[in-house]
């Protein structure tokens, strides 16, 4: 069962990991102000996630947890450069996040579905980022 937490631990890390470098790379890209504000305070909510996984981590293991490697950050970089070379709108910033977010939502409720016997304190942090990305995405929806 500690496995069972520490790879879940781990998932949420690492989605919020991809999050946040997801904004800060979409975020050079910005020129609406107001937008730009809503994605500071998306970052936030990613960052104080992993700040909670890394708080919860120590609980079960005495190493780290496990981040988005270098070639996952270049290849998210990447992608967002590519498809928004013809198209860089607020519009089309907000989608990217969205289609990003959807991932991370559905990942995550296939964890609160399949863990059923994980920690208590691990799967309040897992529902507590499956809303935070769902309520993301509705934010989001107002910029499409």
């Amino acid at each position: 069962m500690e496995n069972q937490n520490l790879n879940i631990l781990d998932e949420i890390n690492k989605g919020s990991t991809m999050g946040m470098d997801a904004i800060s790379f979409i975020s050079e890209k910005v020129t609406d102000s107001t937008f730009k504000e809503v994605l500071d305070g998306e970052y936030s909510k990613y960052r104080d996630i992993s700040e909670r996984v890394h708080q919860l981590y120590s609980n079960y293991s005495d190493k780290e947890p496990h981040q988005t490697n270098a070639m996952n950050k270049m290849m998210t970089w990447y992608g967002i450069q590519m498809k928004t070379m013809a198209d860089d709108t607020t519009s089309k910033l907000s989608e990217l996040l969205m289609q990003g977010t959807n991932m991370g939502i559905i990942e995550g409720r296939r964890l609160l579905n399949q863990n059923h016997d994980a920690a208590q304190d691990v799967k309040n942090i897992l529902n507590d980022f499956v809303v935070m990305q769902e309520d993301s995405v509705e934010t989001l929806k107002k910029y499409l």
